[in-house]
């Protein structure tokens, strides 16, 4: 690697104005690195401390790995924008993750994703995830979620919910609010 020489990323992600690592942060970043044979072995770890810290990866929190662990921004940005887990734009306190598998899809997850849009202002002819307007709510569609005896299956944040009608959805609506 050649740390003199740094390529752009192909298409930089949203950017995070004041983005700034603290102190504690920075310090339990550096711990993880001890950790691994090499910096680089630590860059998933990074990552996801970098986002259970500040919710998503900005254009800025992938610069600032770049720096720290020594690498190529593409070598950053290459993780960030394969591994789902991993979410490139800001996300609503209340995260509605919907299957569409198709289990999912045959049970009605596509109404339920509709179902779930109509309530919160959301147009449900888009793909990928959408956050409302106030920055409260974020619905997606994901990939299998592992429930498809129990479909349509969804997940708020890290409570998943089975067999899910419209009035459950409502119900479970209700207790974000």
């Amino acid at each position: 690697m050649n740390a003199t020489h740094t390529e752009p990323i192909p298409n930089p992600l949203d950017r995070q104005a004041g983005f700034v690592v603290p102190a504690a942060l920075e310090a339990e970043i550096d711990e993880l690195i001890s950790h691994y044979p090499a910096k680089r072995s630590a860059s998933l770890m990074v990552l996801h401390a970098i986002q259970d810290r500040f919710g998503w990866i900005s254009q800025e929190a992938v610069e600032w790995t770049t720096r720290k662990l020594d690498l190529q921004p593409i070598h950053v940005y290459e993780l960030v924008t394969f591994y789902p887990m991993f979410r490139q734009q800001p996300m609503g306190k209340y995260q509605i993750k919907v299957c569409r598998t198709l289990s999912c899809a045959l049970g009605g997850s596509h109404p339920l994703h509709e179902h779930f849009c109509g309530a919160l202002g959301l147009d449900h002819t888009k793909h990928g995830p959408q956050t409302t307007k106030d920055g409260k709510f974020t619905v997606e569609f994901v990939e299998c979620l592992a429930g498809c005896g129990t479909a349509p299956v969804m997940m708020v944040n890290d409570d998943f919910y089975e067999s899910v009608s419209h009035a459950k959805a409502d119900e479970i609506l209700g207790k974000c609010k």
